[in-house]
C-alpha cells in the first residue's frame, strides 16, 4: 500500500469531473475500511469518502495538510484520479 501512495507524490495533480473506473462485479470490490485504514495511517485525513460509479472517491487533506480529491480503483485500491483542491 506503501508503494501506491509514493507513486501518488509523483503524479501530477489534475482537474477531475469524474473518473473512469473499471467495472467490477460488487463480490469482487476491496472493502471500503480497508482503502479508509491505508489512507488514515499514511496520513490522509477523510472529510468524505464515498461509492462514486464504479470508484471509491475521497475528499480530503494529505499528510501535508493539503486538500485532495482521490478516485480509486474499488478492487486494486489503485488511484485512479487525483487532485490538489484550493484551500
Amino acid at each position: 500500500m506503501r508503494l501506491i501512495f509514493a507513486l501518488f507524490s509523483l503524479l501530477p495533480l489534475q482537474a477531475l469531473a469524474s473518473a473512469d473506473c473499471p467495472v467490477y462485479p460488487k463480490s469482487e470490490w476491496a472493502a471500503e475500511e480497508t482503502l479508509k485504514k491505508a489512507l488514515t495511517d499514511e496520513g490522509y485525513s477523510i472529510k468524505k469518502f464515498k461509492v462514486d460509479g464504479n470508484c471509491y472517491e475521497m475528499y480530503g487533506r494529505n499528510k501535508e495538510g493539503k486538500k485532495v480529491e482521490i478516485y480509486f480503483d474499488t478492487k486494486t485500491l489503485a488511484i485512479i484520479k487525483a487532485e490538489g483542491l484550493k484551500d
